[in-house]
């Protein structure tokens, strides 16, 4: 099983495959791989001593952002990437993202920002789109209607505890008034707004 791979000059962590979501501009309804990988699907769900075990065949001084990042919705796997999240700051100096579709809270059934505080550097959470309609239609998230607020809501935590929160569209699924209007939500959120390519 592929749990690390690498993207540029980042390392990414393949926690899972699991995800609440059936995105129609997801990767892996196209793919097996990205960057440097393979195969990211996974033979079965990885603990956290798999993942770290996997780290020694690193030169994590050579990279600089560890991503945890896959197949999957990480926080489909939170108990394994804090653990994870705390070897690394334990052991490290690389800065630590987390790649989200912003679901975590529903996905566990709590607020579970705060639980990434001193941890986790970066978060990137997907906002796809400035209105719930929109988003529940590309998304197709199976926690429905409430999606949308949940993954505000989850954003706006964020701020609190992490020091620098992204909220991400991806260019080729929105028009440019949209992307106006995510731009002024990301601003009242706190959050820095970026427009990603499809393929990133």
């Amino acid at each position: 099983m592929e749990l690390i791979y690498k993207v540029h000059n980042n390392l990414y962590v393949n926690l899972t495959n699991k995800c609440p979501c059936a995105c129609t501009f997801c990767l892996r309804q196209n793919t097996d791989h990205v960057g440097e990988s393979k195969s990211l699907w996974l033979e079965k769900e990885p603990t956290a001593d798999e993942i770290i075990a996997e780290f020694a065949n690193y030169d994590l001084s050579k990279y600089d952002d560890i991503v945890f990042c896959g197949f999957g919705e990480p926080t489909e796997a939170l108990d394994v990437m804090l653990t994870v999240a705390k070897y690394l700051k334990n052991n490290f100096k690389n800065k630590l993202r987390l790649n989200t579709n912003g679901l975590g809270d529903l996905v566990n059934n709590r607020k579970i920002a705060s639980e990434f505080a001193n941890l986790i550097d970066c978060v990137s959470i997907s906002l796809n789109t400035p209105n719930a309609k929109e988003y529940h239609d590309l998304v197709k998230s199976k926690f429905g209607d409430k999606s949308f607020d949940a993954m505000l809501s989850f954003a706006k935590d964020c701020t609190k505890y992490i020091p620098e929160v992204i909220m991400t569209t991806v260019d080729t699924t929105i028009s440019k008034s949209d992307e106006a209007q995510c731009q002024k939500i990301c601003d009242d959120i706190g959050a820095t707004y970026r427009i990603r390519a499809w393929v990133d």
